[in-house]
């Protein structure tokens, strides 16, 4: 196709089109990230399965020094296996779902002890591997080893859902996006037409105010020639999240706090995180699951933290331990409280605590 000629509203996808579009594109304006190979360097797939893992939910912006310190400290498959699990989600720490951070441990071990410390290179037996969903083994088949895999992320499914003008509302659309996807996607270079649409989607088709006249897919995209590039994807109305309440416990003694570990399995499974009373709907709980009989002191402040599938709004009881108070337990100096590791919900509520009583 002319890529001076701007799409017919119902044209035809020429979708052999596509990809050399995308990849000329893409070898002007890659983004230089450090989990990427330069151009002609083979790519490390402990490094691409990294940030996979890394990025999913989650910014580039935020990644990247997290990525390099991570790299820093564990930097192929057998140093992560061997590492102890508490220092990883210590590490994780802030970025959000937890589960990601046990199962990229569970992952490297059946990386050495299933696989000789090579990565699997094919994307069904990466599915094998703990954590690794659709997304991640395409992702990673295609990028890390050069096989052809259908490559779908938000960015590309932005992407995807404008060049076809694919009109039903998110979810329900994504078997077709990903259909869409996989006829676009080229046998050669697959791993680099996944990143240049992730970079496109990023830099150009942006969720709102997309750049569509440097788009090096525009002449082909019908969403454009229909004027509805930015109202794709249609995304259906969100439902209220549940609201819970419930309580954090500060507990102090001699310049330390109490710190618990959460369960392993469930919400913050496996983190370090200060004492905490139900999340629960209805009334507040108060002092119900107090680790300790003290002097508990309500403060006139709260915490609020959204989840996924909930809105958490957290009273703050704070009191001073006597010296028989749970002396097996784990007393973390206040001063290095910033070293534990705390998920994002703990930390902003020792960061309240820690405020009212400067």
């Amino acid at each position: 196709m002319d890529a001076t000629r701007t799409c017919l509203p119902d044209a035809p996808i020429d979708a052999g089109s596509i990809a050399p579009a995308l990849l000329d594109w893409y070898d002007r304006h890659r983004r230089d990230l450090p989990w990427r190979a330069r151009a002609g360097e083979a790519a490390d797939p402990y490094r691409v399965w990294l940030s996979e893992v890394m990025l999913q939910q989650t910014t580039v912006a935020a990644v990247t020094p997290r990525f390099l310190a991570w790299t820093a400290r564990w930097p192929d498959f057998a140093s992560l296996a061997a590492a102890d699990e508490a220092d990883v989600m210590a590490a994780w720490a802030g970025l959000g779902y937890y589960a990601r951070a046990r199962n990229l441990v569970k992952a490297a071990r059946a990386v050495v002890a299933d696989h000789g410390g090579v990565f699997p290179r094919t994307e069904a037996v990466l599915r094998t591997l703990p954590g690794l969903g659709a997304y991640t083994a395409a992702a990673v088949a295609a990028i890390a080893v050069g096989e052809r895999a259908v490559v779908v992320d938000a960015n590309v499914e932005r992407v995807v859902a404008r060049l076809f003008a694919i009109a039903t509302p998110l979810p329900v659309a994504r078997p077709a996006i990903r259909a869409a996807a996989d006829t676009i996607t080229p046998d050669a270079r697959a791993g680099d037409f996944a990143q240049g649409m992730m970079d496109l989607g990023s830099s150009i088709c942006t969720v709102r105010a997309p750049k569509c006249l440097l788009c090096p897919l525009q002449p082909h995209c019908r969403a454009h020639a229909q004027g509805l590039a930015e109202a794709l994807p249609a995304k259906a109305a969100k439902k209220a999240k549940p609201q819970r309440q419930g309580t954090i416990f500060w507990l102090e003694r001699d310049g330390r706090v109490l710190l618990v570990r959460r369960p392993d399995t469930g919400l913050l499974g496996g983190m370090r995180a200060l004492p905490t009373g139900p999340w629960q709907e209805g009334a507040p709980p108060g002092l119900a699951d107090a680790p300790a009989a003290a002097a508990w002191q309500l403060r006139n402040a709260t915490v609020a933290h959204g989840f996924t599938h909930f809105d958490l709004q957290l009273a703050l009881a704070v009191a001073r331990a006597d010296a028989h108070h749970r002396p097996e337990s784990e007393w973390w100096p206040i001063a290095d409280l910033d070293a534990a590791g705390l998920p994002t919900v703990f930390a902003k509520a020792a960061r309240a605590i820690m405020r009212r009583e400067d």
